[in-house]
């Protein structure tokens, strides 16, 4: 899989967190090179999901399947970075602490 481009999130125009609402606010340039991304991966899924109908020898397969994990991976790590950059700073700015207990849940989740 070709790598793009270094992708860099945006930091949030109006604020990645509202009372009541929660969104992210990522530029259009960044959310079009993780919708590439996530297209080829989804690409990539039904790749696997045809070399397992023609029985593929399975190492091929399991091969495939640790690619589209380390992609997966990449997309998790551009997002995170920018969530760390823009919306954790914000919100510890704003004092809500309780967000740094939110992100390490997210960080455990990710590294499973």
């Amino acid at each position: 899989m070709a790598k793009d481009k270094k992708l860099s999130p945006e930091s949030c125009d109006s604020g990645c967190h509202s009372p009541g609402e929660r969104k992210s606010h990522h530029s259009a340039e960044f959310k079009a090179g993780l919708s590439s991304r996530l297209n080829r991966i989804e690409g990539q899924v039904r790749g696997i999901k045809g070399m397992i109908e023609r029985d593929t020898y399975c190492d091929d397969v399991l091969n495939q399947l640790a690619a589209v994990q380390a992609a997966l991976n990449g997309v998790g790590k551009l997002l995170l970075e920018g969530h760390m950059k823009s919306c954790i700073i914000e919100r510890i700015e704003a004092g809500e602490h309780e967000v740094i207990d939110e992100l390490l849940v997210t960080v455990n989740k990710l590294m499973k």
